[in-house]
């Protein structure tokens, strides 16, 4: 890895995963969406809302500190830790547990679906985790 340096942060080349790695998680997602659609359709398009909610809201995170002094591709420091938290498959997993065992919520499991397709998509994509200065983890 080399680094190089954008208004006095350290800026490490990203290591983007194997592509046996990005296509697993290529395959999650297009499950997660697939199932996701099939479920919309089955409930008569009402959990439609909450997944586009879903899909669009771990994104939002990066809103947070919004800088124009920050490098390319840097996200805002204060912004990381939401970031990171919502880009895991530790949300929408006990999500999708509780929808199926507990919760009676087509709507909610359909939005589940949904963040899980954005955080498996994101992976296949190259995009992962974030250091807590804002830059792509290696």
């Amino acid at each position: 890895m080399e680094g190089r340096t954008f208004a006095g942060h350290a800026h490490v080349r990203v290591h983007r995963g194997s592509p046996a790695r990005r296509l697993a998680w290529l395959v999650l997602g297009l499950l997660s969406v697939g199932f996701a659609v099939f479920e919309v359709a089955k409930h008569g398009g009402a959990p439609l809302t909450l997944a586009i909610a879903f899909v669009v809201a771990p994104d939002l995170a990066m809103l947070i500190g919004v800088n124009r002094k920050l490098a390319p591709g840097q996200l805002a420091p204060r912004a990381v830790p939401f970031y990171n938290a919502v880009h895991r498959v530790w949300g929408p997993l006990p999500l999708l547990v509780a929808c199926t065992f507990w919760i009676h919520g087509p709507a909610l499991f359909t939005g589940g679906l949904a963040w899980l397709a954005h955080v498996a998509i994101d992976r296949a994509a190259g995009f992962g985790l974030r250091t807590p200065e804002g830059f792509q983890r290696g």
